[in-house]
């Protein structure tokens, strides 16, 4: 689906019989450089490590929707490099293989920052620290924003305005042709992309 519908191609400076082939083309470039398979509302499934001592982890997509949690299921794993067992009750799990067993988790025990994006976990019953999770949330737009729209029509404008998106030098006998845009997404839409790309992800 494209961020513009064709009644708002005039409204963001594109010509009103703008094929809508080079709106999904611009939506799925903004797709691929937030990092994410839609900037609308959708499910997502993320497994995270939690922060050592504090029970805190920061989810990848958002924004979060009220009510954005689904389910979660937690565990604890084996210490990763760096991450010894503290405490006896730990080193008892470790020892006698209790790490590696899910939990589901009643998701309204679980502490939401919707704008931070982070999610701060209760305390076991036995004391033991949990240190992974895997939560299934629902995150993204219900409506696009201006400036994704505005992203959109520019990256349109890019590809109309080079004459081959492929080619960046041609030869041929004397005549030579250099095109100086190696990207349709160029500075200016990055900048208006940045708050929307995922986090964590690389």
């Amino acid at each position: 689906m494209g961020y513009l519908l064709p009644a708002e191609y005039e409204e963001y400076g594109l010509a009103a019989e703008t094929a809508d082939s080079w709106v999904t083309m611009a939506s799925a470039l903004i797709d691929s450089q937030c990092r994410r398979c839609s900037l609308l509302a959708m499910e997502y499934t993320e497994r995270v490590r939690l922060t050592v001592g504090a029970q805190t982890a920061r989810l990848s997509y958002g924004p979060l929707l009220p009510g954005a949690l689904v389910s979660a299921q937690v565990r604890y794993a084996r210490p990763r490099r760096g991450e010894l067992a503290v405490g006896f009750e730990a080193q008892i799990a470790t020892a006698f293989g209790l790490p590696g067993s899910w939990v589901a988790m009643d998701v309204t025990t679980i502490d939401v920052d919707v704008a931070a994006r982070e999610l701060m976990f209760p305390a076991n019953i036995l004391g033991i620290p949990y240190n992974e999770a895997e939560i299934v949330y629902t995150a993204g737009f219900v409506t696009i924003p201006v400036p994704v729209k505005v992203a959109c029509a520019q990256i349109v404008k890019n590809a109309q305005a080079t004459p081959a998106l492929n080619v960046k030098t041609t030869k041929l006998d004397t005549m030579r042709m250099d095109y100086f845009s190696a990207s349709l997404i160029d500075p200016q839409v990055e900048m208006l992309l940045r708050p929307f790309r995922a986090e964590k992800l690389g």
